[in-house]
C-alpha cells in the first residue's frame, strides 16, 4: 500500500505528528495592512507577510472530526495499521491587538453581554473552578472585575476568549462542533487573522484513539491518546525550521500553504515502545522534550490546563 511508503521511512511518533498537523492555506497582507503590525509582535522586515484566516485552520479539521486522522503505525511485531484519533478542542486562548479588541467589541451588542457569554462557556463549571483558572493572577488582574478584554501587559495583548473543556471524552464533541458552537458568541473565532493575534495565542487538541485497520484484536500499544499544542500567531510563521523561538515552530509548505505544527505534547495510557521505538531513542528524547515545552508554556502563562493535569496525573482540590 502507498500509505506506508512514507510511514517506512518515519518513526511510528513521527508518523502521529506528521499525520495530526493542519494544514491551512495561506494570504498575503497588502503593504498598507503591514505597516499597521504590532511591532512588538512582528519585529522582522519581511516584503511579503502571510497568514492564515482562523476559519480556514477550523476547516483544516474538518475531515479529521468527522472521520477521524488516519496514522500509519507499525506495530511491535511489524504489522502494518492504520489507527485514526479523533480530534477535541481541549484549550484556547486568544489575545489580541488594540485594534482588533476594538472591532471585536462592535460585535457585541454591549460588553455586559460579552461578559455573559465568555462565562456561559464554562456554564458546566462552579465558580470557584472559574475563578480557579485564574490561579497566579493577582487580583487587579481578575477578568471578573473588569470587561471581557484583560490587559496583563503590551506584549501579551488582550484577552478575546479563552476555553478549557473539563468534561469526560464521553461527554464532548468533535473540534470543529465546538468551534462553531463557541463562535456563535465570538465570532472572531472565524474571522480572526493569525495575523492579528499575540505570540501568547495557542490551542491545545486531545486526540483521542477510536479504532485500527485491519481491525482484529486491541492492541494496548495503541490505545495511547495524544493533547497536542499549536499557536495561532503568525509571530513564529517567517523563522528558519532549524531554529526556535521560545521552542514553538511553524512549517512552511512549497505549495504556498502553511501547516502549524505541535510545539508540544503529553500522552496518556501510554503502553509499550511503539511511539518511541524508532531512532536510538531519539523519539524518546523528543517526546520528553515536548513535554517539557508544553508544560513551560503553562507555567509562562500562568495557566490551570484541566486535560493536561489528567494527563500528567495531577490533582488540584
Amino acid at each position: 500500500m502507498k500509505i506506508f511508503d512514507k510511514v517506512s521511512m518515519q518513526t511510528n511518533l513521527e508518523s502521529f505528528l506528521d499525520c495530526t498537523t493542519p494544514v491551512v492555506p495561506s494570504q498575503f497582507l497588502s503593504k498598507s495592512d503591514t505597516r499597521k503590525l504590532n511591532r512588538l509582535w512582528h519585529p522582522w522586515e519581511r516584503e511579503k507577510v502571510d497568514y492564515f484566516v482562523l476559519a480556514d485552520l477550523w476547516n483544516s479539521f474538518d475531515e479529521w472530526s468527522a472521520y477521524g486522522a488516519g496514522v500509519p503505525v507499525v506495530s511491535d511485531d511489524g504489522q502494518n495499521l492504520i489507527q485514526y484519533f479523533v480530534p477535541y478542542l481541549s484549550a484556547i486562548q486568544i489575545f489580541t491587538s488594540n485594534s482588533s479588541a476594538n472591532c471585536l467589541r462592535e460585535e457585541s451588542d454591549s460588553v455586559s453581554e460579552t461578559r455573559d457569554s465568555f462565562s456561559d462557556s464554562f456554564s458546566d463549571e462552579s465558580e470557584s473552578e472559574k475563578l480557579s483558572r485564574w490561579d497566579g493572577c493577582s487580583s487587579d488582574e481578575g477578568i471578573f472585575e473588569q470587561d471581557s478584554f484583560w490587559h496583563p501587559n503590551e506584549r501579551l495583548g488582550n484577552l478575546y476568549l479563552q476555553y478549557f473543556e473539563r468534561s469526560s471524552p464521553y461527554g464532548r464533541v468533535p473540534l470543529t462542533e465546538k468551534i462553531s458552537s463557541l463562535a456563535q458568541r465570538y465570532p472572531g473565532l472565524m474571522s480572526l487573522r493569525s495575523v492579528d493575534l499575540s505570540p501568547a495565542s495557542w490551542m491545545a487538541v486531545a486526540w483521542y484513539p477510536i479504532y485500527h485497520i485491519p481491525t482484529g484484536r486491541t492492541i494496548k500499544d495503541l490505545q495511547t491518546c495524544f493533547l497536542t499544542y499549536h499557536t495561532l500567531s503568525s509571530s513564529f510563521q517567517d523563522m528558519d525550521l532549524e531554529n526556535e523561538v521560545e521552542n514553538v515552530k511553524t512549517k512552511r509548505k512549497e505549495d504556498e500553504s502553511i501547516s502549524v505544527p505541535p510545539f508540544g505534547l503529553a500522552t496518556y495510557k501510554m503502553q509499550g515502545d511503539v511511539w518511541i521505538s524508532g531512532k536510538n531513542g531519539q523519539d524518546r528524547d523528543r517526546m520528553v522534550s515536548l513535554l517539557s515545552v508544553a508544560d513551560s508554556w503553562l507555567k509562562q502563562l500562568r495557566v490551570q490546563h484541566h486535560d493536561f493535569n489528567h494527563f500528567m496525573g495531577i490533582r488540584h482540590g
